[in-house]
């Protein structure tokens, strides 16, 4: 069935001239790892196809460094000699079968990199790398130029058809025109007209070069967020200057990466940005591309439709669903898997120096080695509990072609991501739900909930395979008074909504600790639902006229309500184990709201008068109304002896596996791969 009509912008192809695009869709740039990996570009090369063939209108590669100093880190991947461009045509040929187009990202790092031989226009330190930089002459700045010119004549000639030229996020073109890393005297600083020399030099240059068929885009950084970035006027006239320089497209960058804002995390709102890309598009006539937070055909087709942008560009939602246009296209809107701005399998993977992939769908970045093949001996399975491991087994088991009947207790799918969901800023986990529910009428898995099942139902249902997903429980305290009635769990407070008093002591500062603390710290606006509140929040000027977005305005935090402390026994710091891209921002929200935090704790009683505990050699009584458990968890796994005993075989998988931090990452994988192989 064909449902285009529904999103007719978003369907709509884009002519350029010489090509045309299938659809207003870029499938923005993303680091993987498979960049630097052995076999990275056959494995690059299946996983653009898949999004090709998804229906993506162009596909731009994760950034490959035009310079040999210009690497993210020592082995950075590069695209400087024609050995190089040769092994990229496996690449361009498998996205030219499904009928894509694809764009080589040229980024040259700059001071953001962890290599030793890092480089910049000064030699001025990044906060949040490790190296100061090597300050480039006035000759090398022409051979960083000339480097980026080479890379693009290098990628046409390796099949592909245009290159994205990386001038947002920090990187080095960031640096040249920011005089927070630029405080050169030369021609390539001091005035806007010379920092903004380089980047338009290599546009220019660029062009003359490869000539007028092949697609540049640009990406340029909308807005900075750091101290001392762009004005709001350097922008547009920079912008006026690359469509000059001749320009293809205008894709959009938000914020530097040492920007101490969240730009992409679940906790900003959809399409928070998009009003700054539409202030450019007025600016200039080439088509401008919106970005940040754009994750479902609805949100996409609203910015085209309002007229904020002729492309939306969504990398993370074509990671977690290849066939997001299609499925739009096609009517399956509910199929779609969509995005959760979660980070935790992409850019933490990422940023650790892991191959990323995607939390809702295991198969990105492992298109040739986690295979869904249809089973030539359906096996009659059953699998009891569906919180996020047993979805995924019996997503992949039934698309397989198994036969697969699902049991839960509650009345509703889900299981943990129930209780994730109500945290505010974690909403999106309901769309995962959605998604698992329609593809369980699409493959037909027998749903059984509000069911209690016993091991005589599954013993006597001849079943050959019996999954327990069943998960976890709140692990109990060992402390004198833990039975106090101020005493609760997080299941209490989040799923049961038990009152909670003024005064809070949270015992366990992991990820349900945090979630816990921003349910109980949070106001009466959910700010990831309501953009300007966000933009209150954390101090950006909507309006455009602050410097960098940020300058002259303060963060405006609504201050909790309650007196929390979150607490734990480690002496690291509060938040240490949360995600590498994400932890931040949930830490300095809390802060921000008064939340205090406490490493280092001994836990001595509870009593009437609160929680009496140590801190160091110091004992303290924190007087509070209600002292919360979020102190780990226990595996339910009462099934398996009696199952075994009748020799059924029996696979434990999730919490039910492994009682660990409440992890849908791991689950989620963990099923895929275990239905994988069945």
């Amino acid at each position: 069935m064909s449902n285009s009509n529904q999103y007719p912008k978003l369907l709509e192809p884009l002519d350029l001239g010489y090509t045309k695009l299938r659809s207003r869709t870029i499938m923005g740039s993303m680091h993987t790892g498979l960049e630097e990996d052995s076999e990275g570009l056959g494995k690059m090369a299946e996983f653009f196809a898949a999004r090709a063939k998804g229906g993506v209108g162009l596909l731009v590669t994760g950034g490959f460094s035009p310079s040999a100093r210009g690497g993210l880190g020592p082995h950075s991947s590069t695209m400087i000699s024609s050995e190089d461009a040769e092994r990229h045509k496996i690449v361009t040929q498998r996205v030219h079968e499904e009928g894509g187009l694809i764009a080589l990202q040229l980024l040259n790092a700059g001071r953001q990199s962890y290599s030793e031989d890092l480089i910049a226009p000064s030699a001025i330190k990044s906060p949040i790398y490790p190296f100061t930089p090597h300050p480039l002459s006035a000759e090398e700045v022409e051979e960083e130029i000339e480097s980026f010119v080479n890379a693009a004549v290098l990628a046409k000639s390796a099949g592909y058809d245009g290159v994205e030229v990386m001038g947002s996020e920090g990187y080095l073109i960031n640096q040249f025109l920011s005089e927070r890393s630029n405080q050169r005297d030369d021609k390539w600083g001091g005035s806007y007209e010379n920092r903004m020399r380089f980047p338009v030099e290599i546009v220019s240059r660029m062009r003359e070069r490869v000539g007028e068929e092949f697609i540049i885009v640009y990406r340029l950084s909308l807005i900075d967020l750091v101290p001392g970035g762009s004005t709001w006027d350097e922008v547009v006239t920079l912008a006026k200057a690359i469509e000059a320089a001749g320009a293809t497209i205008m894709n959009s960058g938000i914020g530097w990466h040492e920007a101490r804002i969240p730009t992409i995390a679940t906790m900003v709102p959809r399409a928070a940005f998009t009003h700054i890309a539409a202030a450019i598009r007025k600016e200039i006539s080439i088509p401008v591309c919106a970005s940040n937070r754009i994750n479902t055909p609805e949100v996409a087709e609203q910015v085209l439709a309002d007229g904020e942008a002729d492309l939306v560009s969504m990398a993370r939602p074509m990671l977690a669903d290849p066939e997001f246009v299609n499925k739009a296209r096609n009517g399956q809107r509910a199929n779609i898997n969509v995005c959760i701005g979660c980070n935790q399998a992409c850019l933490d993977h990422t940023f650790s120096g892991k191959r990323a992939s995607c939390l809702v769908n295991p198969q990105a970045c492992h298109e040739t080695e986690l295979l869904y093949t249809p089973t030539a001996q359906p096996k009659k399975v059953a699998v009891v509990g569906a919180g996020p491991g047993g979805l995924a087994y019996a997503r992949v088991a039934a698309k397989r072609g198994h036969n697969v009947t699902l049991f839960d207790a509650n009345t509703k799918i889900g299981g943990q991501f129930n209780i994730a969901k109500q945290i505010p800023g974690k909403e999106e986990f309901q769309e995962t739900i959605n998604y698992f529910q329609a593809e369980f009428e699409k493959y037909g898995v027998d749903l059984r909930l509000g069911e209690t099942v016993d091991a005589a139902v599954l013993i006597e249902g001849g079943y050959d395979q019996v999954i327990l997903a069943t998960g976890i429980v709140p692990r109990k305290l060992e402390l004198e008074g833990a039975d106090h009635s101020k005493v609760l769990n997080y299941l209490d407070v989040i799923r049961d909504k038990k009152p909670v008093g003024k005064r809070v002591a949270i015992i366990g500062a992991g990820g349900i600790g945090f979630d816990v603390a921003e349910l109980l710290s949070h106001g009466k606006i959910n700010t990831a639902l309501d953009k300007m509140a966000f933009f209150k929040e954390w101090g950006i000027d909507a309006t455009l006229n602050s410097r960098s977005g940020i300058e002259g305005v303060k963060e405006s935090f609504e201050p909790s309500s309650r007196e929390i402390t979150l607490l734990q026994r480690k002496t690291t710091k509060v938040g240490a184990g949360l995600g590498k891209t994400t932890g931040w921002t949930h830490r300095a929200t809390l802060i921000n709201k008064g939340v205090t935090m406490l490493n280092g704790v001994s836990y001595q009683k509870i009593d009437d008068a609160g929680l009496h505990i140590t801190v160091g050699d110091e004992p303290r009584l924190l007087e509070v109304d209600n002292v919360i458990i979020c102190a780990g968890q226990e595996s339910l796994k009462a099934l398996q002896a009696p199952l075994e005993k009748a020799n059924i075989q029996v696979s434990l998988i999730g919490g039910a596996d492994l009682a660990v931090e409440l992890d849908a990452k791991r689950a989620i994988d963990q099923g895929s791969r275990l239905a994988a192989e069945l």
